[in-house]
């Protein structure tokens, strides 16, 4: 009998489906597909003939072959859209699981160097790394982010010495070294706005002296972007970019994510005195104004496809350069539905970035980003 309720476990429906070597998606004979009852064979139906519409226009003749498709297409995805997060540990070993997204590894620094190098081979414009910081490293203010041999600093020294012509785009926010996960310092149970503006304005000038080509505040606290963009350019860092978090919902889609980097633990609450409330996209407008006004180069939306109404209207209002993130949690749900034969991986993949693209982005940050580039490649 299935288990009631909505989510039941997949094994009660599906075998595991490992992938095929070299993909993470898996192959048709191994999915195990005992369990689950084939639907009915449909009834034959007596064919009559039917007489024409008279149809002056019929919007199907520009589908019906692939040449065709292709002549009328209005989106495009190319590699140049792509933005390629990784995830860094400080580990002598080259790769280990993140276990709740499939497919994806930490990745010490010499791998992640190699994989730079792969991403730009690809054509994948830019990178940006996130970091696994050691437990011990973790304080209530986040102190390790300001220091200029910190994981995050080494990993962009050595990548831009191995592929200088690759871009790093550098988180500014504090959860991956605060004791409390959290992306700012904290008073009781309130995180302070002021003082944790102050500790992110040093953490960017440290990833901009490591050579970090764009600083991308992803804190959501009020005004970190004009004091980011007066210390940079104080500092002679006035070519460095910021691509600012400008809409960052408190979202239920980044479980995977802080998994990844080590945060899933140590989060005390939750985010949503400062990230923004999902039902709002007035406020998002809003928001985006001001970090425009502030000094921002470029925007973005987090989370991405349950958010493309916000992607639109921010592109359609504003007219610069937009970004939206395909958070680990699309990803996560993609992968897992296409392991248990529940869709087809690479059309789900492709189409879900199309819908970006559709929406009014000009890029995203995407974990799929190298499967992405190599099919977009063998297409020509």
């Amino acid at each position: 009998m299935r288990p009631s309720g909505l989510f039941w476990n997949r094994s009660d429906v599906l075998g595991t489906a490992p992938a095929r070597p070299g993909s993470i998606w898996p192959t048709e004979a191994s999915l195990d597909t005992r369990n689950v009852r084939p639907f009915p064979a449909p009834q034959a139906r007596q064919e009559t003939a039917t007489p024409s519409l008279g149809l002056t226009r019929r919007m199907r003749r520009n589908r019906k072959a692939e040449w065709s498709r292709r002549l009328v297409r209005e989106t495009r995805l190319s590699t140049d859209d792509l933005i390629w997060p990784l995830f860094l540990m400080d580990a002598s070993e080259a790769r280990t699981p993140v276990a709740w997204m499939p497919g994806v590894d930490r990745l010490n620094i010499d791998e992640a160097v190699r994989q730079s190098t792969h991403a730009a081979s690809l054509g994948i414009p830019a990178i940006a790394p996130f970091p696994f910081v050691d437990k011990a490293l973790r304080d209530p203010t986040g102190s390790e982010a300001l220091n200029a041999r910190n994981l995050m600093c080494r990993a962009v020294r050595a990548i831009k010495a191995e592929v200088p012509q690759i871009g790093i785009i550098c988180d500014a926010a504090l959860d991956p070294y605060t004791s409390h996960g959290h992306d700012g310092v904290m008073e009781g149970e309130r995180i302070l706005n002021d003082a944790s503006v102050a500790i992110l304005v040093q953490q960017a000038l440290a990833l901009a002296d490591a050579g970090a080509d764009v600083i991308a505040p992803s804190d959501m606290m009020d005004g970190r972007v004009a004091a980011i963009r007066s210390a940079l350019d104080a500092s002679g860092h006035e070519d460095v970019q910021i691509m600012a978090y400008a809409a960052k919902y408190a979202s239920a889609f980044y479980g995977p994510f802080r998994d990844a980097i080590g945060t899933n633990a140590t989060l005390v609450g939750d985010k949503r005195t400062y990230q923004m409330d999902p039902a709002n996209s007035d406020e998002a407008i809003a928001e985006v104004a001001l970090d425009l006004d502030e000094g921002a180069d470029m925007v973005m939306i987090k989370p991405g496809l349950p958010y493309l109404d916000v992607v639109a209207r921010v592109k359609d209002h504003f007219r610069v350069p937009t970004f939206a993130y395909q958070v680990s949690g699309e990803y996560a749900m993609i992968v897992a539905a296409a392991r248990n034969g529940w869709l087809d991986g690479d059309r789900a993949m492709m189409e879900s970035l199309t819908a970006f693209k559709r929406a009014g982005a000009d890029g995203v940050l995407t974990y799929f980003a190298p499967q992405v580039a190599q099919k977009l490649k063998a297409e020509g």
